[in-house]
C-alpha cells in the first residue's frame, strides 16, 4: 500500500512510502481488539478502593451484654457489621485489575487496528519537520493543512522531539506517541492516524527484517 507523503502545508512532496500490506493489509480481527483494549483499560485501573473490616474500625471489643437470659438476641461488640459504624463485610480491597495476554494476541490486536485505519483511509504520512521552540498556533496550521483539524489525532513520532511534543500537549483532541509506545488502544481511540514520514518508514523496515529472520 502507497501512501504519499505530504508536506507541512499539506501539499504533494512526491514521495511517497509503503505502507506493508503484512500490517495494514490484513484481514482486521475484531475479537483481538476488543481483548487488547479490555486489556489496556483495566491496567488502567488504580485499585486503591479499600473499606475497613470489623478488625479495623474503632470501638470497644467488649460484649454488650451476657449471651443468655436478656430477652434479647445475641450480640457481640460494637464493631459488628450490623451496628452503624461497624466494618464493613466482604467490601472491595486494594487488588490489580490488569490481565495477561499473549505476546502475539496484543501483535495481531495492534496490527488490526492499523489495518481498519488503512481501509477508512484515515492514515496521512507527512514529511519530517522541526520546531525551534513549543508553538501551538504553528501546528494548529498544520493539521488544518492537512484537514485533519478539529479529528481525534494520534500523531506518532520515530522518536523524542520535546518541542513538538509540548506543542502537541496543548491540543486537546491530539495526542502524541513515540512509535514504539504505539497501542492498539490509542490507534482505535483516534479518528486520523498522522505518521511522519520516518515512522511510517520503520514499519516497512520491520517487515523486512522478520522476514530475513
Amino acid at each position: 500500500m502507497q501512501a504519499d507523503v505530504l508536506n507541512i502545508e499539506g501539499k504533494k512532496t512526491g514521495r511517497t512510502v509503503e505502507l506493508p500490506s503484512a500490517i495494514f493489509g490484513i484481514e482486521p480481527n475484531d475479537h483481538v481488539i476488543y481483548l487488547a483494549v479490555k486489556q489496556y483499560l483495566a491496567a488502567q485501573r488504580q485499585g486503591t478502593h479499600k473499606v475497613k473490616t470489623r478488625m479495623e474500625v474503632q470501638g470497644s471489643s467488649k460484649k454488650l451484654h451476657r449471651q443468655k437470659g436478656t430477652g434479647g438476641s445475641r450480640k457481640g461488640n460494637l464493631r459488628n457489621p450490623l451496628y452503624k459504624g461497624g466494618g464493613t463485610v466482604f467490601g472491595p480491597k486494594p487488588r490489580d485489575y490488569d490481565f495477561k495476554l499473549n505476546r502475539k494476541v496484543k501483535d495481531l490486536a495492534k496490527m488490526s487496528a492499523l489495518a481498519h485505519k488503512a481501509k477508512d483511509n484515515a492514515i496521512v504520512v507527512i514529511e519530517d519537520f522541526k520546531m525551534e521552540a513549543p508553538k501551538t498556533k504553528q501546528l494548529t496550521d498544520v493539521l488544518k493543512s492537512l484537514n485533519v483539524h478539529g479529528k481525534k489525532i494520534l500523531f506518532v513520532m520515530p522518536e523524542d522531539s520535546d518541542n513538538l511534543y509540548l506543542s502537541l500537549r496543548n491540543v486537546p483532541t491530539v495526542e502524541g506517541t513515540l512509535l514504539a509506545d504505539i497501542n492498539t488502544y490509542d490507534i482505535v481511540n483516534a479518528q486520523v492516524l498522522v505518521l511522519s514520514e520516518t515512522a511510517a518508514k520503520i514499519f516497512a523496515d520491520e517487515v523486512v527484517e522478520e522476514e530475513k529472520a
